[in-house]
């Protein structure tokens, strides 16, 4: 990355500027000013988070919102109520009040003297989240949103549910922000209060997972948030950003598809982070290419974006499995329209033989998978720039009933949603599936291009399933999720499907056979590229945040199996590490270690502990704070525990243990 220290503007920072709700919770911005703005008002671009401004995502501000500062924009990261330097009780995520503090802060800045009423939202994940909920709240002075790695449907697409199915990342989100909401504000902020409103923070707190737990199916608390619900809300301008390794790989085309507003989209080969600090490479000038839409949308210059194909999406070559990448060779494609006419439908079909034809033919098989099926898969959200990417499929193609193409003589570019139909039975009332699309190398590795899950019980609806039909054929149909991928002359495709993908998925109550004897799967094969259609600057920021690193970050995962009980082990240790700003003398860090284990033959086996743990102070006045969370499953609930710890320099000050158990229901 290309460090930029000079600009046109000279830029004043403040820490802290308070910003006060209708209700008198105090809101603490961290804010950059370009210097001139009060006698020439400028632009505002926001973004809303819970992630800790001072500590928390304070490496890719520096480098992020003081460039677009010394560009010409006021920018303004707030820490959302409850969480940083901010006052208040966070109960949840993307609730009305969360959404209604966004509004007042956007209506807020547009009245003050440095901006010319003009707001522009970014974020990612969650900040790419709230950006589009807020547009569909339709603020008048937002006119443009950037959302990055977000979700247009919180059911669907998100870390809670998948096809119906329960994440297993329902849980570690649920970990992660218990521990992320267990911290202190900074005294250097907030003065001698500190304390209080830590002690009143963690009184309230409270693992949302019970609450996630409870709503099985896609109600009215999934459709509240999922701007999917109504398109049209949306007036101000989007630019959706994606990434093939991310978990929402489905946001962009759909956002591009269905809004009315002024829309564009960008998918890279990307994990999930920004895209010009992100991984596997190429990344991309991403400041550049906001400043272009800013321009237009919020300062009136003719920048060219309207013109700008709809749909960028990075073309990746196939390569052998690896669980981590530094660079994915590939070539940006673009599209003028999206949907595009010039991709077209293939169909294949699931043939006898375990064949993938051209042409249609009898055949019946019968698949079980062992419940660890699934541990190539890979993290859900990989986020780190370690062993997190699927890995070779050939051990759980093993547990997968299997259907391979003959090799190829041509190349094949899929660009789009794969969608799957199938016609099976099931010997059980509940059961779930997982299909995958792999590629199928001359090296012999089973390379994953993507994949799909539907709970059999949500074959019809997600909002009102109903069990399956036992040992009765069933014609199901779901997409796959999106993907740019060239399947090379020579290499033949792979139609997988299992009854398990551990720990992706959490396993059904009973494990279950299915019985398939019908199948196809439609194709979007796109015209070969033939070299770049599109390119981007090389990325860019500002000066690098400035620390002392105190403890170096690791990533391991390793995997094990009890002798003596045969179950299998997944154990994570992720850390960040610790480190000490130069500028304000606040030191941070953290890890947690997670592990999930099941027996390939029980599915209520399942479990999963972590352990947690953030720290943070200054020399003479630190703090940390440990949680302990763990869950399994009968055939009829969901149990799950967690235990909260608060130090101060050592001390304890604060514990609490939290339990539940919940009814499954068709899941």
């Amino acid at each position: 990355m290309k460090t930029i220290t000079t600009f046109p503007h000279r830029v004043t920072e403040h820490a802290d500027m308070p910003i006060i709700m209708s209700d008198g919770c105090r809101l603490s911005a961290r804010v950059w000013i370009p210097d001139g703005a009060e006698e020439n008002p400028m632009p505002v671009i926001f973004e809303h988070l819970p992630y800790r401004k001072r500590d928390g995502t304070i490496g890719r501000d520096d480098l992020t919102h003081p460039w677009f500062a010394g560009h010409g924009y006021v920018c303004i990261r707030t820490d959302m109520r409850g969480n940083g330097d901010s006052d208040g009780l966070m109960e949840d995520e993307y609730t009305a009040q969360e959404l209604q503090d966004a509004v007042e802060v956007i209506e807020w800045v547009a009245k003050q003297p440095w901006c010319n009423g003009n707001v522009g939202m970014m974020g990612i994940s969650w900040g790419g989240f709230n950006g589009l909920q807020v547009a569909a709240l339709a603020p008048e002075p937002l006119k443009a949103v950037i959302t990055i790695c977000s979700t247009t449907d919180r059911y669907a697409d998100d870390i809670h549910y998948k096809g119906g199915c329960l994440l297993g990342e329902n849980f570690g989100w649920s970990s992660n922000m218990l521990i992320y909401s267990s911290r202190p504000p900074d005294m250097a902020i907030v003065g001698n209060r500190w304390h209080e409103m830590w002690m009143h923070r963690l009184e309230d707190l409270h693992p949302n997972l019970t609450n996630w737990l409870c709503h099985q199916h896609r109600d009215d608390y999934w459709k509240h948030g999922s701007v999917c619900e109504d398109y049209t809300a949306i007036k101000a301008a989007v630019l959706s950003i994606g990434g093939w390794h991310d978990g929402y790989r489905n946001t962009v085309a759909h956002l591009v598809e269905n809004l009315s507003s002024p829309v564009k989209g960008i998918v890279g080969p990307w994990i999930h982070k920004y895209p010009h600090i992100a991984g596997p490479k190429p990344a991309i000038g991403f400041l550049q290419e906001a400043k272009r839409w800013w321009d237009h949308w919020l300062k009136d210059i003719d920048t060219g974006v309207d013109k700008d194909p709809d749909y960028r999406a990075y073309l990746m070559d196939s390569v052998a499995p690896q669980r981590w990448l530094d660079a994915r060779p590939g070539q940006w494609i673009a599209e003028t329209e999206w949907p595009s006419k010039r991709i077209k439908s293939k169909t294949l079909y699931l043939a006898q033989g375990a064949a993938l034809a051209d042409v249609k033919s009898d055949f019946q098989v019968q698949v079980s998978s062992p419940h660890d099926c699934g541990m190539a898969g890979g993290e859900y959200f990989p986020v780190s720039f370690g062993v997190e990417l699927p890995g070779n499929q050939s051990r759980d193609d093993a547990g997968s009933a299997c259907f391979d193409s003959d090799e190829l003589t041509n190349a094949i570019d899929i660009v789009g949603t794969p969608r799957i139909h199938l016609r099976l039975s099931c010997d059980k009332p509940l059961g779930q599936i997982t299909v995958r699309l792999c590629d199928l190398r001359p090296d012999g590795s089973s390379a994953l291009i993507t994949y799909g899950h539907l709970n059999l019980t949500h074959r019809d609806s997600h909002e009102h399933p109903m069990a399956v039909r036992v040992d009765e054929m069933m014609d199901i149909a779901f997409d796959l999720d999106q993907i740019a991928y060239r399947i090379p002359a020579g290499h033949r495709l792979r139609i997988a499907v299992s009854t398990n993908y551990w720990p992706m998925l959490w396993p059904s109550p009973e494990t279950t056979s299915i019985t398939i004897e019908a199948g196809s799967i439609e194709l979007p094969e796109r015209p070969l590229a033939n070299g770049d259609e599109v390119s981007f600057e090389e990325p860019e920021g500002a000066t690098a945040w400035q620390a002392n690193e105190l403890r170096a970050p690791i990533y391991t995962r390793d995997t094990a199996t009890d002798a003596q009980t045969g179950a299998i082990t997944i154990s994570i240790l992720s850390d960040g590490g610790e480190y000490e700003d130069l500028d304000h003398g606040l030191i941070s860090g953290g890890w947690f270690k997670e592990n999930w284990s099941i027996h390939p033959s029980d599915p209520t086996s399942a479990k999963v502990e972590t352990e947690w743990e953030e720290k943070g102070g200054r020399k003479g006045q630190m703090w940390h704070t440990r949680v302990f969370t763990q869950m399994h499953s009968d055939q009829s609930y969901f149990f799950w525990t967690a235990h909260l710890e608060a130090y101060e320099n050592g001390v304890l000050v604060f514990e609490r243990d939290y339990k539940d158990q919940v009814p499954r229901d068709l899941v």
